[in-house]
């Protein structure tokens, strides 16, 4: 095998969780006197870290970004995180890659116990030697933290065996920052161009591509 870790993003991976997020989000702008009719002018925040999104997007300071953030989470902990669908092939690129002997594991900039309870709900718990994401204090929320983390829970040392796969930009970056490579999945939130431009090593359209470029 060409990667012997394989690092799998959550948000636009391994599940669409495109509704849960725009839901949870267009309550907390509500929260916030803004009101957003179309849920697809949030679809950027689906990704990167919610702090960054709400600073980039919408100027907030840093108290309305703690305050939004609380909204969010009011809504999102209840009901927006049962609201996403796993991506068609996926349990089954895991039971593959899983019987070839990869180690697998999630790195996510959504909250740690978000990711948890999402993974165990759809039972693929088991396929996973960790989950690691933000944590919910914020210390650890950048994409190469959250990816650094993981590798140290997976007892990774050697980053050439390693890759990760994901569907934004900030994915690739973090991958880079962290020394390992990527792949750019195009069934997600990111398209070719926004992939390309961030440097992934490898851009795959569909289960079968993501499986061949690991096996090398």
């Amino acid at each position: 095998m060409k990667y012997e870790v394989v690092l799998f993003d959550l948000d636009g991976t391994i599940t669409d969780t495109g509704i849960g997020i725009t839901d949870s989000l267009m309550y907390a702008l509500k929260k916030m006197n803004i009101e957003v009719k179309n849920r697809e002018e949030l679809f950027p925040f689906i990704g990167p870290p919610l702090a960054e999104s709400f600073r980039m997007f919408y100027q907030f300071s840093d108290e309305q970004i703690k305050l939004a953030t609380q909204y969010y989470r009011e809504h999102y902990g209840k009901i927006g995180i049962h609201e996403n669908q796993i991506y068609d092939g996926m349990e089954e690129l895991l039971k593959r890659l899983k019987e070839a002997g990869a180690k697998l594991a999630v790195a996510t900039s959504k909250p740690e116990p978000f990711a948890v309870e999402i993974i165990d709900d759809w039972k693929l718990t088991p396929y996973f030697s960790y989950i690691a994401g933000s944590s919910v204090d914020g210390s650890r929320r950048n994409k190469v933290d959250v990816i650094e983390y993981a590798l140290e829970n997976c007892g990774v040392s050697d980053k050439t065996k390693v890759v990760i796969i994901g569907d934004r930009k900030y994915d690739i970056y973090g991958a880079k920052q962290a020394g390992i490579d990527s792949i750019g999945i195009l069934f997600g939130y990111g398209d070719r161009a926004e992939l390309e431009e961030a440097g992934a090593t490898y851009i795959a359209e569909n289960m079968d591509a993501v499986y061949k470029y690991i096996i090398g």
